[in-house]
């Protein structure tokens, strides 16, 4: 009693157990005297219970003893892949009873797949820190928090001493270089001197291009050169601004982000693989991302970057998948479930994952013979995916499979670890 309780994968229903109880002592009553010879364990489908020559018959199961599970529980660790041990029950509509439910084993494809967690990032491909390129005082703030910008939009104007004195020696160097054309084209000059004007007004102009400023911006500083001079921060690709720091009339640092941009219609899964994997994994396999607050939706990637290395302490290699994020759905630091498809089976015998119990820490399925008898099979399964199992050996297509409540039937198998069953 202590072992059956105890077994972890061992589910005692007590009106399953009930059932069967009062279905088994209905049967005896209809028995009469004659005992195990007047009930269904010895009558029904007889041709399938007739023994072989010389073999012993358990009487109260009306099966041979050596295919009796109910007698012999010990012997579910010894079968091998495809063999069984036979389950009787009680009566014919015992099993309905207790709503024990089948199906047909089926035939179909399954991916396999590495299932393990990732956390979700931004595309480091697409992210960029707005920083401001001199010290000086923020003017304008043109965007805020989960602003869409264009590549080149302006995200924000800063005022600058550095900026105002580039700009006075740009204007300074082409009035320089205006005066030095005039007084050469009259040979008051000397072709030196224009070339030096000249030089000095590339440098000047050079200074504010690295700065930021274009051309038709320069010719227009030079054509206005006392109105106020604001240097605008651009952003350098489309997409959306996550974090920002910038304040108007605060002071900006030169080289300190003022905005995060990033573009999140793609987004990166990292994902921490086990070591044991690692021979089955490539670059280019589809990756199927579920997310916990987004039930009953999965998103797929595929794997871009398999990590160089595994950590001493975990074991676990880092990889990294990209997944489109067209609605934004997916969001950075989000914990997901990972299952990198790594082949298709195709042509393999599936049954629902609820069909697979366990006893001895080997996988048994309960294939349905007759109403009243059942066949606790071995069986080697693989892939599940969905809710369904690959069953590798054990099983053929179309045999009949418990799918719910066969906890009953294991617990008449187990029933003799209780106390019950044979006398013998």
């Amino acid at each position: 009693m202590k072992r059956l309780f105890t077994d972890k994968f061992t589910t005692v229903s007590f009106v399953a157990v009930l059932a069967l109880t009062m279905g088994c002592s209905k049967q005896k009553e209809t028995a009469g005297p004659a005992g195990h010879e007047g009930d269904s364990h010895g009558k029904a489908e007889g041709a399938a219970a007739k023994p072989a020559a010389g073999k012993k018959m358990c009487e109260e199961h009306g099966l041979p003893e050596d295919e009796c599970g109910i007698c012999h529980p010990e012997r579910a660790a010894k079968l091998k892949p495809g063999e069984g041990a036979k389950v009787r029950l009680p009566a014919a509509d015992s099993a309905s009873l207790v709503g024990v439910e089948t199906a047909l084993a089926t035939v179909g494809a399954i991916p396999e797949g590495i299932e393990c967690y990732a956390e979700l990032a931004f595309n480091q491909n697409k992210l960029a820190q707005i920083a401001a390129p001199v010290g000086g005082i923020i003017q304008e703030v043109a965007v805020d928090l989960g602003s869409k910008v264009e590549e080149k939009q302006t995200v924000a104007k800063i005022w600058s001493a550095a900026i105002a004195e580039a700009v006075a020696k740009a204007v300074l160097s082409h009035q320089t270089l205006d005066r030095e054309r005039k007084l050469r084209a009259d040979r008051v000059s000397s072709e030196k001197d224009l070339q030096q004007a000249e030089a000095e007004h590339r440098t000047a102009c050079q200074q504010l291009r690295t700065q930021g400023f274009t051309e038709e911006q320069i010719d227009a500083l030079v054509a206005k050169p006392h109105e106020q001079v604001l240097m605008e921060v651009r952003a350098p690709f489309a997409g959306e601004i996550v974090e920002r720091t910038a304040v108007r009339g605060a002071l900006a640092e030169a080289g300190k982000s003022l905005f995060t941009l990033t573009d999140r219609s793609v987004i990166w899964a990292m994902l921490n693989l086990p070591e044991s994997t690692l021979a089955r994994v490539r670059v280019g396999q589809a990756v199927e991302l579920k997310v916990e607050s987004l039930p009953g939706q999965t998103f797929t990637g595929q794997l871009t970057w398999i990590g160089a290395e595994v950590d001493e302490r975990t074991r676990m290699a880092r990889a990294r998948a990209e997944v489109p994020n067209p609605d934004g759905l997916l969001k950075a630091r989000m914990f997901a479930r990972a299952r990198i498809l790594v082949r298709s089976a195709e042509g393999a015998v599936l049954v629902p994952a609820s069909a697979i119990y366990a006893l001895e820490g080997k996988p048994f399925i309960f294939v349905k013979l007759t109403d009243d008898l059942f066949e606790a099979r071995a069986v080697t399964i693989g892939v599940k995916f969905n809710g369904r199992l690959e069953v590798l050996a054990g099983l053929k297509p179309q045999e009949v499979v418990v799918v719910n409540h066969g906890f009953a039937i294991k617990s008449q198998w187990l029933s003799s670890r209780m106390g019950a069953g044979c006398a013998d």
